[in-house]
């Protein structure tokens, strides 16, 4: 494999990148804080909004507080772990694992850039079915829950005398 530090930071880069133009977007041309939210796409009992969401907690509004220290303490937190992950790139022994840690590391400083800036992040893609709503969650969101996906898809899947061939 090529160098999984580099494979892993440029796809991080790119998520992020993507991230941060669709939260442009969604903020300065779509202007979903004013409008708050705007019907997309409905096919039958399933359906697909914007809805502004200014998350002040993590995953599912977890740990949410007003606080004037509690975005910095989230973002810091989410720093650390993105330097335990940043290390982990680094052995990363497939390029499946090394996507992986990019879509997490990406997504992570995704969101520390939001709660730096506005002291919360910005959700906005609002999934529905049947009347219940899935959390509303972001571009930063989806590479961090596909990332984890695939790393315990890796560590459930791959074989462990495949892991140690590799390594």
């Amino acid at each position: 494999m090529t160098n999984p530090l580099r494979t892993g930071l440029v796809f991080a880069a790119l998520l992020l990148l993507a991230d941060q133009a669709s939260k442009w977007w969604i903020l300065e041309v779509v202007e979903l804080p004013l409008r708050q939210h705007i019907p997309l796409l409905a096919l039958g009992p399933v359906g697909l909004d914007l809805t502004m969401v200014w998350n002040r907690g993590v995953t599912f509004g977890l740990f949410s507080g007003d606080g004037p220290w509690n975005h910095v303490i989230l973002a810091v937190i989410a720093l650390v772990v993105a330097g335990f992950l940043l290390r982990w790139l680094s052995r990363a022994d497939t390029r499946w694992v090394a996507l992986a840690l990019g879509a997490v590391i990406g997504g992570a400083i995704g969101n520390v850039i939001d709660r730096l800036r506005f002291g919360a992040v910005v959700d906005f893609v609002d999934v529905h079915a049947w009347g219940w709503h899935w959390y509303v969650f972001n571009v930063a969101d989806a590479a961090i829950v596909c990332g984890v996906v695939a790393l315990v898809g890796d560590a459930l899947i791959r074989p462990e005398s495949k892991r140690k061939e590799a390594s």
